[in-house]
């Protein structure tokens, strides 16, 4: 199974957790990726925040499309529990991670939106934000370098189409 993390990436390469909004860059690619390793049959992990239901609900969508069962994993700890672990995963590894401020805590704490009891039982998938017609061409646009993932539509633009 491949693990795709950004951090990993972030640190090594800009040595800064957005560096100018690359994060969502590299983020894009690491959605791709994903993709393509479950059109593959493999494995995969995206390990990283999905902070907003859009962005949950857009991933399962661009996995269950590539045939892949989305599995959405919340890691539950108290507050001072979970600061606890950031600080000592800066202490323990440094190169994989950033070391992060109390103020960057509060922030980060406020910007989150947890799964709620309906989303964590898996049911169906909501429709789009407005102004998308697909979770696909929504995530397109949240991640600048994911291309539209969207399934064709065989039936009507295969080879035995009509014009």
């Amino acid at each position: 199974m491949l693990r795709l993390t950004p951090d990993e990436w972030m640190a090594p390469l800009f040595g800064d957790s957005d560096a100018d909004g690359r994060r969502d860059v590299l983020e894009g690619r690491m959605v791709w990726a994903a993709h393509e390793v479950l059109r593959s049959g493999a494995g995969v992990v995206l390990d990283f925040g999905c902070w907003s239901p859009e962005e949950r609900y857009a991933i399962r969508a661009i996995a269950e499309s590539a045939g892949g069962r989305f599995v959405l994993e919340v890691v539950r700890a108290s507050e001072e529990e979970r600061r606890r672990r950031a600080r000592q995963r800066w202490l323990d590894h440094p190169e994989t991670t950033f070391e992060m401020t109390e103020a960057d805590h509060d922030r980060f704490l406020a910007a989150v939106r947890l799964p709620d009891d309906d989303e964590l039982a898996g049911g169906p998938l909501p429709a789009p934000p407005d102004g998308h017609a697909t979770w696909h061409g929504w995530a397109s646009e949240r991640w600048p370098t994911l291309p539209d993932l969207s399934p064709s539509d065989t039936a009507a633009t295969g080879p035995d189409a009509s014009p």
